[in-house]
C-alpha cells in the first residue's frame, strides 16, 4: 500500500525503512500537514503522521477528498487528531499505544536530577572557568515525597526507579496500579499529592479533564520550592500561570519536555529566526527552569517499537484486518 509518511526525520526513514523490509512503498516528506499541505496526501491511501500535524476537520476532509483511507499516529497521544471528522469521513486511526515507557520515565528522571543538582547551571559555569559551588546546593532524593500524577505504563516505570533511590511515592489516578501500590506508593486526591509533594511529575492523557490542570489554583496548593516536571503533554500546564509562580518565587524548578504551544516550534531549526511566542521566550529566561525539545521518547529501543508497531498496523489495514491499535473509528 502507498503511505505518505509526513513531518518525517533522517530517524524516521532509518527505522521506518527497516522496519518495511519493503512491504509497503514509503514515500517521505519533512512537510508537516496542515490544511495548505494536506493536498500533498492526495492518491495515498495511507498516511503515516507525527504529533506536530494537524489534523483538525478541515484537514481530514481535504484527506479524505483525495482518496485516505486511514491514518497511522507515530504516537501514544491522540488529541491532535478530530476523532470524529476521521468517523463522518469514514478514515480509520491507528495508533501506537506503547512504545517505551522506559524511555520517557528515565527522562523524567534526568529532569528531575538537573534540577535538583543544578547540573546545568554547573556544567556552564565549569565552560567558563568557574568552579565555584554557591548557587548549587541540592537535596538527597533519599526519603523525598514524589508525587506522580499517572501512574499508567510510564509512571509505574518511574515508580520502580523512585523506590529504588529510597523516595516516598504518592499516586493520583481513576484506576489504582497494584505494581505501584506494591511498591509502597499510596493513592491520594490530587490535592492532597499536590500539597504533600517535594518533586511532581506528569504522566497523564491530554483530555478535557486534564487540560491546564496545573493551573494557579494547583500550583498555589504545591510546597514552596517544589520541583514540577512535565514529560507527557504541554496543555496539561498553564504557562501564564506557571510563570507567574516562578516569578513569584513560589515553584522552586521546572522541568518541560513539552510545551502547550509546541506546535509552532519544535522538530524544526529556528536558530537563525525570532521566537515571536512571548510566553515560551519568557519561561527561557528563569535559571530555574529546564525546556527540552519534546525528546523524552527518543532511543533506539523506543523508535524501533514505534515503527514496527505502525508497520503492522498499515499490515492489517491493507489486510481488512482489525486490532487494539485501532482508535476512534473502526472499520
Amino acid at each position: 500500500m502507498r503511505c505518505l509518511v509526513t513531518s518525517s526525520r533522517p530517524y524516521d526513514r532509518e527505522f521506518l525503512t527497516h522496519a518495511n523490509k519493503g512491504r509497503h512503498e514509503l514515500v517521505f516528506i519533512d512537510t508537516a500537514l496542515r490544511e495548505e499541505t494536506a493536498l500533498l496526501a492526495r492518491d495515498f491511501p495511507a498516511l503515516c503522521v507525527f504529533v506536530d500535524d494537524n489534523l483538525a476537520r478541515r484537514v481530514i476532509e481535504i484527506l479524505a477528498d483525495g482518496g485516505t483511507r486511514v491514518l497511522l499516529l507515530r504516537s501514544t497521544g491522540f488529541n491532535h487528531v478530530d476523532l470524529r471528522a476521521a468517523a463522518d469521513c469514514g478514515l480509520t486511526v491507528m495508533r501506537v499505544t506503547e512504545y517505551s515507557p522506559y524511555a520517557v520515565a528515565e527522562f523524567a528522571l534526568a529532569l528531575i536530577l538537573t534540577l535538583n543538582r543544578r547540573v546545568h547551571k554547573a556544567y556552564t559555569r565549569v565552560r567558563d572557568g568557574n568552579f565555584l559551588l554557591d548557587g548549587l546546593l541540592g537535596f538527597d532524593m533519599h526519603g523525598k515525597t514524589v508525587g506522580l500524577m499517572g501512574t499508567g505504563k510510564i509512571g509505574t516505570a518511574l515508580a520502580n526507579i523512585l523506590h529504588s533511590m529510597g523516595c516516598r511515592l504518592l499516586g493520583c489516578d481513576p484506576v489504582k496500579n497494584p505494581v505501584c501500590e506494591a511498591l509502597g506508593l499510596t493513592y491520594v486526591s490530587a490535592d492532597e499529592l499536590l500539597a504533600e509533594s517535594r518533586i511532581i511529575s506528569l504522566h497523564l492523557p491530554l483530555t478535557p479533564d486534564t487540560y491546564h490542570i496545573i493551573n494557579a489554583t494547583s500550583m498555589a496548593r504545591m510546597p514552596r520550592g517544589a520541583i514540577l516536571v512535565n514529560t507527557s503533554r504541554g496543555a496539561l500546564v498553564d504557562t501564564a500561570a506557571l510563570i507567574e509562580s516562578l516569578k513569584n518565587h513560589h515553584i522552586g524548578a521546572v522541568g518541560l519536555d513539552v510545551y502547550e504551544e509546541e506546535a509552532a516550534l519544535y522538530f524544526q531549526n529556528l536558530a537563525d529566526e525570532i521566537i515571536t511566542d512571548d510566553l515560551f521566550s519568557r519561561l527561557l529566561t528563569f535559571p530555574n527552569v529546564v525546556v527540552t525539545g519534546h525528546q523524552a521518547f527518543f532511543t533506539v529501543e523506543a523508535l524501533q517499537t514505534i515503527a514496527e508497531t505502525t508497520m503492522i498496523n498499515l499490515d492489517d489495514f491493507a489486510a481488512g484486518h482489525t486490532n487494539a491499535n485501532v482508535v476512534g473509528c473502526k472499520r
